[in-house]
């Protein structure tokens, strides 16, 4: 594998259509928003999420591509994997409940090897002193927060069943009214965004990848995530979301050679109706009728005079 050697700065769009793209278990599971502009909100947790769970599936059972942070998995026993593989003479590592690196050295090789295994840790990082102690990782790859691109307005949905959960909830619903037969049938609600086009930035640090192992072909294995994902997370909450645009600026040295924050600023979005797009916010857009599609937005991207050393590339 060839070991990453250009820095990337790069913009995300994806979209969701009558469902809840990140639910805020604090809030009863609304749809994440800025209480300040009702804007939509997605951790970058979330993000990184669907792309363990793609290589996952994607890369099932092939050697460097085991999941560190999984469903179910005890963190602890991941890093005792690393000291079998360090200390493989050592009876201790099986028996006692905590264990740390006996030299610099040592602890440099149990970060190697879980970087080596664990395509999200060498991707991501992650904090592995947790009993058994195999330190910390700084991984290349991070996102910002995505923020949808204008308010959303999250609809509360009852949902209801049939069903009985057992003999007597069954006997209160015949012997009830109509009312109540259908104050017993009730399950919950669901909270729902009507539509909303997310907008979220990422970077992925060259010399961070020096240190992690972190090469080209995880980050093409990074796209290729990023473009199917959400097609592996359907559920019903999540039934319609999609990957629409992915633009990365790709810079010829390891440093980089142009602020992010000025390659962000090519990328703009207009909003569009009955033919007519005006830039995202402007404030003859108010009146018009809510977005509810993708072709309800245009994205624009403004390639002249790209900085010296910083080339375009439309993966989505």
């Amino acid at each position: 594998m060839t070991i990453l050697q250009n820095r990337y700065d790069f913009v995300f769009f994806f979209d969701v259509s009558n469902g809840n793209p990140n639910g805020d278990p604090d809030a009863g599971n609304l749809p994440r928003m800025d209480p300040e502009t009702s804007q939509g909100l997605v951790s970058d947790v979330s993000i990184k999420r669907k792309i363990r769970n793609y290589v996952a599936d994607a890369k099932a059972g092939e050697e460097g591509h085991a999941i560190y942070v999984e469903e179910n998995a005890i963190l602890n026993d991941q890093h005792r994997k690393a000291y079998r593989a360090i200390r493989p003479d050592d009876p201790k590592v099986e028996k006692v409940a905590k264990l740390s690196p006996q030299s610099d050295e040592e602890a440099r090789k149990l970060r190697s090897w879980m970087c080596a295994n664990f395509f999200d840790v060498r991707t991501f990082g992650a904090v592995m002193s947790t009993g058994i102690n195999c330190g910390q990782v700084r991984g290349p790859l991070q996102f910002t927060f995505g923020r949808s691109l204008e308010p959303i307005m999250p609809l509360e949905v009852t949902i209801t069943r049939m069903a009985a959960t057992n003999e007597a909830e069954k006997k209160k619903q015949q012997e009830g009214d109509d009312d109540a037969r259908s104050d017993n049938r009730t399950m919950g609600r669901k909270h729902i965004v009507p539509y909303g086009l997310y907008r979220i930035h990422g970077f992925v640090n060259a010399k961070l990848a020096e240190r992690t192992g972190f090469s080209e072909e995880d980050l093409d294995l990074v796209w290729q995530a990023m473009g199917q994902m959400y097609d592996l997370d359907r559920s019903a909450a999540r039934g319609e979301m999609a990957s629409r645009r992915l633009i990365a600026f790709k810079h010829d040295s390891a440093l980089g050679n142009a602020p992010a924050h000025k390659l962000f600023d090519r990328v703009t979005v207009e909003r569009c109706n009955d033919g007519e797009c005006l830039p995202v916010g402007d404030k003859r857009t108010h009146n018009w009728p809510p977005a509810r599609a993708f072709s309800d937005y245009r994205i624009n991207i403004d390639k002249a005079d790209l900085p010296q050393g910083v080339s375009l590339i439309d993966v989505i």
